[in-house]
Formats: structure tokens, C-alpha cells, sequence
């Protein structure tokens, strides 16, 4: 009985040990793949949002270049 209790104590001891140094790079690259990728969102929003600001511009721009081109025919 005495030889079975620390045979069992003895593999629990090596499966712990074993098994509580496992190597923590994945869950590193993990978090450098997440930063990385919100670097780029931040990137490419930020670039988003002036494309749409110049297209709205363009658009006023056209829009009111229309009413002149309007205004100058109705009035021949």
C-alpha cells in the first residue's frame, strides 16, 4: 500500500512538472498579431474617413457648380 501511494505521488510530481512549463511564445505572438492588426485598422479608418470627407467636398463642389451652370442657361 505504502509503495502504490508514492508511485502515484511520484507521477503525479512528474506530469505537474512537466506540464507547468509549457512554453508561453504562442499566446506572445498571439497579442503582437493583435497589435499589429489594430495598428493597421487604426491606419486605414483614419484613411477612410479623410476619402469620404474629399468626396463629400467634391460633391458640394459639383453640386453647386450645377446650380451656376443652371442659373447661366435660364437666364439666356
Amino acid at each position: 500500500m505504502k509503495k502504490l501511494f508514492l508511485s502515484t505521488m511520484l507521477l503525479i510530481a512528474f506530469s505537474v512538472s512537466f506540464t507547468s512549463c509549457r512554453d508561453t511564445k504562442k499566446t506572445e505572438s498571439v497579442e503582437d498579431a493583435m497589435e499589429n492588426t489594430k495598428e493597421a485598422t487604426e491606419g486605414a479608418l483614419e484613411e477612410t474617413g479623410k476619402a469620404i470627407d474629399n468626396a463629400v467636398e467634391q460633391t458640394k463642389e459639383a453640386g453647386e457648380a450645377a446650380k451656376e451652370a443652371v442659373k447661366k442657361i435660364g437666364d439666356n
